[in-house]
């Protein structure tokens, strides 16, 4: 059904529009206020070519949300298909409930952001701005260390349908 660009449409009509396309999956973790955080996210783009951007959004409900408010610095990590269990501990678990970090391999990076060893490519960004987007706040970050090793093309959100978030959007 077409609306006139007045009219709201209701999520199933989006949901629609979206249906059968595939997003690259991504974990992002934060330090900031003495805590550390990480989450799976979707909503994530190249935002700018030059100078290079990325925007990556967080889910207000979600742990990492304050954690990343906080935060100087965000990383962004591709996972590669093979790491469902990161993707899941990432995507199922909170951190009001659990300490991610103490069941995976990482390291502290600049201000203290967590990176996760087995992830051969991430970025650091530093964060320049924040945007309100509905449920969701992006953050704009410009790319401060980069690692690109590996040839991974990631984990997609065909390849974690079955992972039931740890909060509702």
């Amino acid at each position: 059904m077409s609306t006139s660009g007045e009219e709201k449409l209701d999520t199933a009509q989006f949901d629609a529009f979206l249906a059968g396309l595939d997003y690259p999956m991504f974990v992002v973790t934060a330090a900031g206020n003495g805590e550390r955080s990480g989450c799976l996210v979707g909503f994530a783009t190249q935002a700018s070519i030059d100078p290079p951007r990325m925007l990556v959004c967080i889910s207000v409900a979600n742990h990492t949300y304050p954690v990343a408010l906080e935060a100087r610095l965000l990383a962004v990590h591709v996972l590669d298909p093979e790491q469902k269990d990161l993707a899941e501990l990432f995507g199922s678990e909170t951190g009001d409930e659990v300490d991610k970090f103490e069941h995976c391999r990482w390291r502290s990076g600049a201000d203290g952001v967590p990176l996760l060893e087995d992830c051969p490519r991430f970025i650091v960004g530093r964060v320049l701005s924040r945007h309100e987007c509905g449920d969701h706040v992006g953050f704009l970050l410009e790319p401060v260390e980069v690692e690109a090793a590996g040839d991974t093309e990631g984990i997609m959100l065909d390849d974690v349908q079955d992972i039931d978030p740890g909060h509702p959007a």
